[in-house]
C-alpha cells in the first residue's frame, strides 16, 4: 500500500492573514481535490501574508516537510504586493512553464484580464508547487486546465501516486512500453 500523498495548500493574502477578509481560495482549493482525487491524501492548509521572503520560507519549510504537491492561492497579480511568482522561483529548481500558459489560455475565456496573471509551476525535490489565483472559480478554471498532467509529473519527481475520478479529471499517464 502506497503512502497517501501530501498536500499543501498555502493562501497568501495580507488580508487573509491578519483576519479582515476570510480566506476562500484554501478551501475552494481543498474542495476541488477531495472532488477529483481518489486516493488517500492528507491535506494540510496555511495562511501567509503577502511578501516574498515569507512566502518562499514556508514554501521551503513545506518542501522539507515532505510534501508532494503545494497549491500556492494569491499574490500572482500585478500589484506590488503581489510576489508570489517571485517567491516560488526563489525555492524552485525547475520550472514547467506550460502550466502557466495552459491556465491564462483557459482563464482567458473567461475574464480578459487574466493576461495579468501570472501563474507557473515548479518543482524543488520531489514536490511540485503550482501557483494560482485567489479566487475559488478562478481556481477551478485552472486547476481543471492543467491537472490531467499532474499525477504523470508527480510520478516523474518520485512523489506519492494519485489518482483521479475520470469523471472529473482524467489523469494522463502514457503506458508502458
Amino acid at each position: 500500500m502506497t503512502r497517501p500523498a501530501r498536500i499543501a495548500i498555502v493562501t497568501v493574502s495580507d488580508r487573509a492573514a491578519s483576519g479582515i477578509y476570510e480566506d476562500k481560495g484554501g478551501p475552494g482549493a481543498e474542495e476541488w481535490l477531495r472532488q477529483v482525487i481518489t486516493s488517500p491524501m492528507d491535506i494540510n492548509r496555511h495562511i501567509i501574508p503577502d511578501g516574498r521572503q515569507g512566502v518562499a520560507a514556508k514554501l521551503r519549510e513545506l518542501v522539507e516537510g515532505g510534501a508532494d504537491l503545494i497549491l500556492v492561492s494569491g499574490g500572482t497579480g500585478p500589484a506590488p504586493r503581489d510576489q508570489t511568482p517571485e517567491a516560488v522561483m526563489d525555492v524552485a529548481e525547475r520550472e514547467y512553464a506550460g502550466f502557466g500558459e495552459e491556465m491564462r489560455r483557459a482563464s482567458l475565456a473567461e475574464v480578459p484580464t487574466a493576461i495579468l496573471s501570472r501563474q507557473t509551476a515548479v518543482s524543488r525535490d520531489a514536490t511540485l508547487i503550482i501557483t494560482l489565483p485567489g479566487k475559488p472559480s478562478a481556481i477551478a478554471t485552472c486547476l481543471n486546465a492543467v491537472f490531467a498532467a499532474v499525477p504523470y509529473c508527480l510520478d516523474l519527481l518520485g512523489a506519492a501516486r494519485i489518482e483521479t475520478d475520470p469523471a472529473r479529471i482524467k489523469a494522463f499517464r502514457p503506458l508502458a512500453k
